[in-house]
């Protein structure tokens, strides 16, 4: 029976490269659980797998999506959905592997099946969030679905807006909406899991390395390509790490020393939320280095 592996970490903590030696060994598919690496615009800046690594094992989700959409929770819970069952009528092992805390979730846990939100209605959000400012939508919000504003930070423009989205497009709250959701895709019981990491030092100097070298590989470049869209700067991949300090260096804000040091900044935050969100969402998750991590994911697997 083919089996399922979840990987899961912070960023640069090398999640990438376990995946795709135990895609090797088990004769397996990688499937993405990052939120940034969907969007095809963004191999580098993101940390995506190399061309030379994606062909080395079968790689499923990565690269996938415009960055001019904005790719749900619930559309990568369809996509992986797909790509899962084909793995399973394979006999192949699915590995999923990412650092996106909610695509885990969603996936052993189930999810809201909200329907997509027509562009028309997200591009007017967008003009009155910019019009009357994020407190007015957030009071609107307040009495229009209290348990969602309740929930929702009084500046977090991208909340608001998408629980203001969801009501205008569905006539139903997104509290509403939570209470009938998509079922679990993956038995956490029966699947190997893992959550990867290292020591915090450690951690930061990979970090610090890995946008060098994404620098020197041509990131600088692809963010370019990416400005000239003239995209939303609230879609999900303008907010990239490094994206937004990378635009900035671009336009003559800012040296490229100052983002770069931005943007690797951003991407320490984000590993310290990483660690967080993970140790009190699913607690029960062996954690473990790189040295010891395939070790542990073996002895679940002969379980």
């Amino acid at each position: 029976m083919s089996r399922v592996v979840l990987i899961a970490g912070p960023t640069a903590s090398g999640k990438s490269a376990l995946a795709l030696a135990l895609a090797q060994r088990h004769d397996g598919i990688v499937v993405n659980a990052d939120s940034m690496q969907v969007y095809g615009d963004l191999r580098i800046i993101t940390a995506r797998p190399s061309v030379a690594e994606e062909s080395e094992a079968p790689h499923r989700l990565y690269g996938h999506v415009d960055a001019g959409e904005n790719y749900s929770v619930g559309r990568w819970c369809r996509d992986a959905a797909a790509v899962l069952q084909t793995a399973q009528a394979e006999g192949r092992m699915a590995i999923v592997v990412g650092g996106t805390g909610l695509y885990f979730s969603a996936l052993i846990k189930g999810l809201t099946d909200i329907p997509p939100v027509p562009m028309a209605i997200r591009t007017a959000m967008r003009a009155r969030l910019d019009a009357e400012g994020v407190e007015a939508l957030h009071a609107e919000l307040a009495r229009r679905d209290t348990a969602a504003a309740a929930r929702i930070m009084l500046r977090d423009r991208s909340r608001i807006t998408r629980a203001l989205e969801v009501l205008t497009a569905t006539g139903r709250t997104i509290t509403d909406w939570h209470r009938d959701g998509m079922p679990a895709l993956v038995d956490v019981e029966r699947a190997a899991k893992l959550f990867l990491t290292c020591e915090r030092a450690a951690l930061a100097d990979r970090i610090e390395r890995r946008f060098d070298t994404m620098l020197a590989s041509g990131a600088l470049d692809e963010v370019a390509a990416l400005a000239t869209r003239g995209l939303d700067p609230l879609l999900p991949a303008m907010k990239a790490h490094g994206v937004p300090w990378l635009i900035r260096h671009l336009r003559g804000e800012i040296a490229l020393e100052e983002a770069a040091a931005g943007g690797k900044a951003d991407t320490r935050r984000y590993a310290k939320r990483q660690h967080t969100w993970f140790r009190n969402q699913l607690p029960d998750w062996p954690w473990a280095s790189p040295e010891e991590a395939m070790a542990v994911i073996e002895a679940q697997l002969v379980r």
